[in-house]
């Protein structure tokens, strides 16, 4: 049986020409060879899978290469080439930080760099992952990478460049590895399908080059998955089925039925991806997706912003062509809160449910009726019509009521009735929310608030022993505190925690307390002895006295 060799490995870059998505970077270092301008240390930073170490390898490779092509492309014949292919190359070295990364393996590295290439012109070493390093193997790298000899190039890679020491990043050379569009992922696993022999549609590569989010390597793993699972024929059922994915299908059925007002049909829907082990928050990111794709096929010039099969871009054309700005907007902003909320939430698959109901509350369709309001309406539409006197109009508490019973009422003026109904709940609570505040009962506030400082006792004290000032405004109180350090402190953990005890004790939400050093009376006498200097400092800061008593401290 021929050994399988998985396609991250089997089809990885071998010159600047197979590399896919750094065409920047790929020009950049080949002008770089062709001027012999090559610099002692790179960093090749950028997210897992997009072509770091391959870059890497490809470089050091071709800077070696004896017979380069006019293109500058590695000849892949001579020794060098062909040692390095064979992986017996000593002109490379490869460390990876992740488990090297001691004081020990780094002195080990600048051993080696003494030591002048075989064949070849230079001895590069990658440095993978190199954000592991500890800092005291940093600190011992820092002057070989600086001053190294003439034969050794470093090149550095890593997924995490805010870690890198700022004296390690002034010394190299910076590069920026983007993530990988999914159109150039579609077409190198189109060119690997082919060569495989193996059939599969537009719209299962756009899947799987979705779920790899821009790396490479995740996407030809993910595709290797597929294969496995379906065999040389892949259908796009088989396709999202493998690698769990919620069909495109469930999206388009929501903001149809959301269109038409139906929020019954979205909340059996919901039910239903739920009952295929779907994750609810997977399904509204999903959903903010798709309503997002709507809204750039609004527009032709954003139209290139969409990122699908071409099978369905028709499809969403045509759904777009349905929806009004405003509707795709406000349902945004409906989908985008629902996902900010969502792990607050003490019942998620309401809180979705919900979202969904308003989503077809935004339609201007009205609202499916239920089958006893639609009979009833069928059974006086067939009722004989009969000649009635005119009744007085009697104005009672009941007759809204059966008027809103026999017609029915939507769910819109029962949502835009709550609405009104808190409104003017608030309003009456604002009205009867402010309190004038007096001084006996600020003190009386403030001594609770004291008390109720567990937490801190220090700053429990602190208020204790400061005497509240209400200003001229009525809202401004004066909180006076020994020194800077105890003022910055309070400002920073505990003024809002203080502000909100006051004004819910004092029933005024517009209270708000001014933090103030207060002014020590200098002694006229300078202070020699350490008695003298501890009597001082014990009677002008009860706090330094608290501490001594707990600490059971006895100067003398």
């Amino acid at each position: 049986m021929e050994r399988f060799i998985v396609s991250a490995r089997k089809y990885r870059p071998n010159n600047f020409l197979s590399l896919i998505g750094q065409e920047s970077i790929a020009t950049t270092l080949k002008n770089s060879i062709k001027r012999g301008q090559l610099a002692h240390a790179y960093l090749f930073c950028g997210p897992r899978g997009v072509g770091k170490t391959s870059t890497a390898r490809i470089f050091a490779k071709t800077i070696n290469c004896m017979n380069l092509s006019p293109d500058l492309e590695p000849c892949g014949e001579c020794e060098s080439c062909r040692s390095f292919a064979e992986g017996r190359s000593y002109c490379i070295h490869e460390l990876d930080a992740a488990s090297n990364n001691s004081v020990d393996d780094i002195r080990l590295l600048t051993e080696k760099v003494r030591i002048p290439p075989q064949i070849g012109k230079y001895s590069v070493y990658i440095i993978d992952e190199v954000h592991m390093l500890s800092s005291a193997a940093f600190n011992a790298f820092l002057k070989t990478l600086e001053e190294p000899p003439a034969h050794a190039i470093f090149i550095l890679a890593t997924t995490e460049k805010h870690k890198i020491l700022p004296t390690i990043l002034s010394r190299c050379q910076t590069y920026d590895f983007n993530r990988i569009s999914i159109k150039d992922i579609v077409g190198n696993l189109s060119s690997i399908a082919q060569k495989e022999g193996i059939e599969i549609d537009s719209q299962s590569l756009h899947i799987i080059a979705q779920k790899a989010d821009g790396a490479m390597r995740d996407a030809l793993t993910l595709f290797d998955q597929t294969v496995a699972f379906c065999g040389t024929k892949v259908e796009y059922s088989q396709v999202i089925k493998n690698l769990n994915v919620l069909d495109y299908e469930y999206y388009f059925s929501i903001i149809e039925s959301s269109l038409h007002g139906d929020f019954s049909k979205s909340l059996l829907l919901f039910d239903e991806i739920l009952s295929k082990g779907f994750n609810a928050l997977y399904f509204v990111g999903g959903l903010s997706s798709h309503m997002r794709n709507l809204m750039v096929c609004k527009d032709v010039s954003t139209m290139k912003l969409l990122e699908v099969a071409p099978a369905l871009e028709e499809r969403y054309k045509e759904q777009s062509g349905k929806c009004s700005v405003k509707f795709l907007y406000d349902a945004l902003a409906i989908t985008v809160k629902c996902e900010s909320e969502y792990k607050a939430s003490g019942n998620q698959r309401l809180l979705v449910e919900f979202m969904l109901i308003k989503l077809a509350n935004l339609s201007d369709a009205p609202a499916r009726r239920t089958d006893s309001t639609e009979n009833s309406a069928a059974e006086t539409a067939a009722a004989p019509k009969q000649a009635a006197a005119p009744q007085p109009a009697i104005e009672t508490e009941a007759a809204p009521q059966a008027e809103k019973k026999h017609r029915g009422i939507s769910l819109k003026e029962m949502l835009k009735s709550a609405e009104e109904h808190n409104n003017l709940k608030a309003k009456r609570e604002e009205v009867t929310e402010e309190q004038q505040v007096n001084e006996e009962g600020l003190q009386q506030a403030w001594l609770k608030m004291a008390e109720s400082q567990k937490a801190y006792p220090r700053l429990g004290l602190a208020i204790k022993n400061s005497k509240p000032q209400l200003e001229s405004d009525g809202c401004s109180v004066l909180f006076y505190v020994s020194n800077l350090v105890q003022k910055e402190w309070i400002e920073r953990n505990a003024m809002e925690t203080l502000n909100n005890f006051l004004r819910k004790e004092l029933k005024n939400r517009n209270l708000n307390i001014i933090i103030k050093i207060k002014e020590v009376e200098q002694t006229s006498n300078k202070l020699y002895l350490p008695q003298e200097k501890a009597e001082y400092i014990f009677k002008n800061y009860p706090e330094a006295n608290e501490l001594r008593k707990d600490l059971d401290l006895d100067i003398k």
